[in-house]
């Protein structure tokens, strides 16, 4: 009995060293991809199926909702960027900077490229006069060349944020404008999902290393090939056009997502943060999640233009 029962404990012991180890391994792999990745992967992919689960319910059930989700996102993303700029020394007067921003996406949903356009120049004049009449206050009296800086700063947020938020408007209101932006949305992901998977394990060549360490040449070609996939079997099931379609529309939103990207890079980099914002665990704000999508809706908006004509 004695006998027995020593081997019993040495299996319980064998066993519990077996899954100790198993776990060292794991947390190790997750380590290992959290540090070549910069976050925590298992909050970012928690985070994008919650936003993912938003984006499609209110695109296939209520497309009104859409507009919501939109603006509150672009609102979100705005809030950070101008308080980023704003912590770099840039006077960006964030109140009607979020609030006109914003509004840009209703307007567009409402009154379409006309009023996105109307809706932009307001936004970027008002925010100009708001700071021009904060001149009224000496202690934000920076120079001629420091507030016109921090105009441009409050037009490039509009422009970068707004603007191109506003295009997913567009391109969601046409008729199966929805199915575009799921198609838009599923190949931005695969594009993310493929360069990541791709750069963590085989990257070594940097793609460019003085705006984003962390992106390789291996990792690019790893989106794009499944990005070829994945937009020919889009293309055939979901958008009803030609096979040949998906390796263009591939491509071509492989070059916008990685050129969203980067530019969200040199931002950073020229403010000297590693993200925009904090809202979202594991990609930063909400601005990170947005980079590679913002460019990408306008480049959609033009192949729906053009298949469309």
């Amino acid at each position: 009995m004695r006998r027995e029962h020593r081997s019993a404990a040495e299996i319980e012991a064998q066993i519990q060293a077996q899954i100790h180890a198993a776990r060292e391994q794991i947390e190790a792999t997750r380590e290992r991809v959290n540090k070549r990745t910069g976050r925590n992967l298992a909050a970012a992919v928690g985070i994008a199926l919650v936003l993912g689960v938003a984006l499609l319910v209110s695109l296939l059930f209520v497309k009104v909702l859409y507009m919501v989700f939109a603006t509150v996102l672009v609102g979100f993303a705005l809030f950070e960027l101008a308080s980023a700029l704003r912590f770099a020394g840039r006077d960006v007067p964030r109140v009607p900077l979020v609030l006109l921003g914003s509004a840009i996406i209703p307007v567009t949903w409402y009154f379409g490229a006309a009023g996105m356009w109307w809706s932009t120049l307001a936004a970027i004049g008002i925010v100009a006069l708001v700071r021009v009449v904060e001149l009224s206050d000496p202690s934000t009296r920076t120079g001629s060349a420091a507030v016109f800086a921090d105009v441009r700063a409050g037009a490039l947020c509009i422009a970068y944020v707004a603007v191109l938020g506003a295009f997913t408007v567009l391109l969601t209101v046409q008729e199966d404008g929805q199915w575009w932006m799921i198609a838009m949305i599923a190949m931005t992901t695969v594009i993310d999902t493929g360069a990541l998977a791709a750069g963590v394990w085989l990257g070594k060549h940097k793609l460019a290393p003085r705006i984003s360490p962390g992106k390789t040449w291996e990792g690019l070609l790893g989106g794009a090939v499944l990005a070829i996939a994945a937009g020919i079997a889009l293309s055939v099931w979901l958008l009803g056009q030609e096979w040949w379609f998906g390796i263009i529309l591939a491509l071509l939103l492989v070059i916008s997502a990685t050129v969203g990207d980067l530019a969200e890079s040199i931002i950073k980099r020229d403010l000297g943060i590693k993200d925009i914002g904090s809202f979202l665990p594991g990609h930063g704000g909400f601005l990170d999640r947005l980079d590679s999508i913002l460019p990408s809706a306008a480049v959609m908006m033009a192949l729906f233009q053009i298949t469309h004509a």
